[in-house]
């Protein structure tokens, strides 16, 4: 997945135009260190993260879920909000948030990338949902292009 200071850059860029400005189609996104086999006890879990404020011990339980692979027949939490799987793909799944507050909906999309987990985050419904998508897949074929 090539270096770290070129997915830093990739990360930067990308966050700078999909999360928390103007008009982003995401409200927070974090780039997690996730290597089933490796040693993850090397690296910090929470690579990057912008529009949120997540320490590890929080994202803790959501890893914990991923690894146990049950993906349709338990809930996941990521910080206080829990989320109900929606729908599955060979590399990505999206939950809808199921204690939210916001009228419009929240909804979050979990995409592996190598050896990172790609958690973004966004408010509303199907129209959001797309824009999210859009955004998502544009990290992953950029970060993938600078790795080739």
């Amino acid at each position: 997945m090539g270096d770290w200071a070129a997915t830093r850059r990739v990360w930067e860029k990308w966050a700078a135009n999909s999360v928390s400005s103007s008009g982003a189609p995401l409200k927070g996104a974090l780039l997690l260190n996730y290597d089933p086999s490796g040693p993850s006890r090397l690296l910090p879990i929470i690579a990057e993260q912008e529009g949120t404020i997540f320490k590890a011990i929080d994202m803790q339980p959501f890893l914990d879920y991923i690894k146990r692979n049950n993906l349709q027949m338990e809930i996941f939490s990521i910080g206080r909000s829990q989320y109900m799987v929606t729908s599955i793909h060979e590399h990505w799944f999206c939950g809808r948030c199921i204690n939210t507050s916001n009228p419009g909906g929240e909804g979050v999309i979990i995409m592996q990338i190598g050896a990172y987990l790609l958690v973004a985050l966004y408010e509303g419904s199907l129209g959001s949902a797309s824009e999210a998508m859009v955004a998502v897949d544009q990290f992953e074929w950029q970060l993938n292009k600078r790795s080739r």
